[in-house]
C-alpha cells in the first residue's frame, strides 16, 4: 500500500512540473495550479511518513504479543504440522536413503516421519507414502490411494514434513514403508522400519491356587510396556463385577511408567468361587490362572466321622506280629516239600 502511494505522489509531483513548464511564469493560473500541486505533494509525503512510522511500532508490537500469548496458552500459533507429536518422533535424518524404525503396541497410533527441505519457493514437491511389502501407493501430497482410512498423512502447507498416520496399528503392518519425493534431479527415499508388537499379561504365582474356604484371595495381573485403558477380569465366561458395594470382589487398576498392573481380590472366599480365572487388557495377550476351594481339612473330616461311628483304629500288638511271621516261617518249607 505504502509502495503504491509514493508512485502516485511522484507521478502527481512530475505532472505539477510538466504544468508550470508548459505555462508562462506570469500566470496567473499557473501559479496556482504550481501551488497547489506542491501542496498536495507535501501532504502526501506527511502521510507517507507517518504510516510508515506506525508500521515500525505496531508490527513489533503485535509479535511481541502474539509470544505473550502463546507463552501464556491463550493462543497457539504454530507452523509445525505435528508439533503435538514432534516428542514421539524418531530424530530426523534428511539425507537420502536414510532408515528410521518406530517400534509401537497394537492398537496404538503409529507416527512415520518424514521430511524433505525445499528446493526453491517455484518447485513443488510431489512426496508419496510406499508400502514396500506389496508396493502399494497409500498416499500422493495429501490424497490417499488406498481403501484402508487408518492410513493420513500429517502436512501443513508450505512445510516440509509428510508426516504419516496410522490408526490402530495392527501385527500385520510390520514392515518398511518408503517416503519418496520426485526432484529435478531424480528420486529422493527415506525409510522406515515400523515394528509392531503385542504385549503379554501375566499373573504372579503358580498356574494352580489352592486356598480354603473363608479366605482372601488377591490375583495381581502385570502388563509390560502397555497402558491399556481398562483391564477386564473374568470368571469362566462371567464378567467379574465389582461395581456392587456389597460385592466380595474387588478390582484395582494402576499405571506406572509402562507398566500397568491390576489387582482381584475375592473376600470370604466361596465353594462356587473356584475355576479359572482371566486377567484380559485390550490388545493384549491374556493371562489366567486356576483356583480351587476346598470346605476344611478334609483329613480332619475323616477322623471326625470315624470317632462319631464309635470305631478306632489302634496299632497291632507285638504278640500279634510274632504269631503272623511263625505261622509264615512254618507254612513255607511244607509247601516246598509237598512239590
Amino acid at each position: 500500500m505504502i509502495k503504491v502511494t509514493r508512485a502516485r505522489i511522484q507521478q502527481r509531483y512530475n505532472k505539477t512540473l510538466s504544468s508550470e513548464e508548459s505555462h508562462p511564469t506570469g500566470d496567473l493560473e499557473s501559479s496556482l495550479v504550481s501551488q497547489t500541486g506542491r501542496k498536495m505533494l507535501r501532504q502526501y509525503q506527511t502521510l507517507w511518513l507517518v504510516a510508515t512510522a506506525l508500521t515500525s511500532l505496531v508490527l513489533p508490537s503485535l509479535a511481541g504479543s502474539k509470544k505473550q500469548h502463546e507463552s501464556s496458552g491463550e493462543v497457539i500459533i504454530n507452523a509445525d504440522p505435528v508439533w503435538n507429536i514432534r516428542h514421539v518422533l524418531p530424530p530426523l535424518d534428511l539425507q537420502n536413503n536414510s532408515v528410521i524404525d518406530v517400534k509401537v503396541n497394537v492398537g496404538d497410533v503409529a507416527y512415520l516421519p518424514c521430511r524433505f527441505p525445499k528446493i526453491s519457493s517455484t518447485h513443488l514437491l510431489e512426496v508419496s507414502w510406499i508400502r514396500r511389502s506389496d508396493w502399494h501407493i497409500l498416499t500422493t501430497g495429501t490424497y490417499s490411494y488406498t481403501s484402508d482410512v487408518r492410513f493420513n498423512v500429517l502436512h501443513k502447507e508450505g512445510s516440509d514434513d509428510w508426516t504419516l498416520q496410522l490408526k490402530y496399528v495392527d501385527i500385520r503392518d510390520n514392515g518398511t514403508y518408503e517416503c519418496q519425493s520426485s526432484t529435478g534431479t531424480g528420486v529422493m527415499s527415506k525409510y522406515v522400519n515400523l515394528h509392531v508388537s503385542k504385549p503379554k499379561a501375566t499373573i504372579h504365582g503358580p498356574p494352580e491356587l489352592h486356598v480354603q474356604e473363608g479366605e482372601t484371595v488377591s490375583l495381581v495381573c502385570v502388563i509390560q510396556q502397555s497402558k491399556p485403558p481398562f483391564v477386564f477380569w473374568y470368571h469362566g465366561i462371567n464378567l467379574v463385577n465389582n461395581e456392587d458395594e456389597r460385592s466380595r470382589f474387588d478390582v484395582d487398576t494402576m499405571v506406572e511408567g509402562g507398566k500397568t498392573t491390576s489387582s482381584l481380590t475375592i473376600k470370604e472366599t466361596r465353594y462356587d468361587d473356584s475355576g479359572n480365572y482371566s486377567c484380559l487388557p485390550p490388545h493384549v495377550d491374556p493371562a489366567s490362572v486356576m483356583v480351587y476351594v476346598t470346605k476344611g481339612d478334609e483329613a480332619a473330616a475323616v477322623q471326625r466321622r470315624g470317632a462319631s461311628s464309635g470305631i478306632s483304629v489302634e496299632p497291632p500288638s507285638a504278640s500279634f506280629i510274632l504269631s503272623v511271621f511263625v505261622i509264615f516261617k512254618i507254612s513255607i518249607p511244607r509247601i516246598l516239600c509237598d512239590r
